[in-house]
């Protein structure tokens, strides 16, 4: 009975796990951007509505942005839902791309070649994230008709290194958009034109739900490695009686 519990809630646990991975992993909102292009303090309260504001919005493989008008909440995420996104939206591929550095303008510079180097290595362990929890899923998808402990123990092994993988990631998305990133020059660079330039930065659903997926692949890699050691103690069990 104990078992069977743990098969079901390993089972559950692995695949919210999964989708959750996958998700996040194809969905285009791990950073949320807006840059508020005000360019005089002169303007009275009733212009404020007609600033210029530009939105982005970037993941694994696009990074998109439209343009708009500030409204009461600039700093909200409210803009990025679809529903309220312009029908006239601009994608990029965002592979080896420092945002919301402009590619153009930052191409000699150091920094930016130490942010690609660092994209890429976040690149590369999303993707041994991503390998190794659908590996781990079907190993465990071969394991339930036998009852394999081995095959059990493996898939809870690859659960639990996915957990990790995608633990790097998010750690590593932090300190890029923290440190990497280059905000404040790219800020400074804007104020030469737009002296009261201004971006806000968001952390957007993709990188929740990331976030949130570490903590059921790592429960359903730990309880795959229990019924993979309760299934063995059986087994010896039966083969000494």
């Amino acid at each position: 009975m104990k078992l069977r519990i743990g098969m079901f809630f390993g089972g559950l646990f692995g695949s919210l796990g999964i989708l959750i991975f996958l998700l996040a992993f194809g969905s285009d909102y791990w950073l949320l951007a807006t840059e508020v292009k005000k360019c005089s303090s002169n303007q009275a309260d009733h212009e404020k509505e007609i600033v210029p504001v530009t939105f982005h919005h970037e993941g694994f493989f696009w990074r998109c942005w439209f343009e708009g008008f500030k409204g009461d909440s600039a700093r909200s995420t409210q803009s990025f839902w679809f529903k309220n996104q312009s029908p006239s939206k601009n994608c990029t591929h965002a592979y080896l791309s420092p945002f919301p550095i402009d590619r153009d303008s930052h191409n000699s510079s150091s920094t930016y070649e130490s942010a690609v180097i660092y994209r890429g290595f976040w690149t590369i362990f999303m993707l041994l994230g991503v390998a190794t929890i659908l590996a781990a899923g079907f190993l465990i998808i071969c394991a339930a008709p036998f009852a394999h402990q081995i095959l059990y123990k493996v898939g809870g092994i690859f659960f639990i290194s996915a957990g990790i993988w995608f633990s790097l990631v998010v750690v590593m998305y932090v300190i890029w958009v923290q440190a990497m990133a280059d905000l404040e020059n790219y800020i400074n660079f804007h104020k030469k034109d737009c002296p009261y330039f201004i971006v806000y930065v968001h952390y957007g659903w993709s990188f929740i739900l990331a976030s949130t997926g570490i903590f059921f692949a790592l429960i359903a890699g730990m309880l795959f490695l229990l019924v993979g050691r309760t299934i063995q103690i059986h087994s010896n069990q039966t083969q000494s009686s």
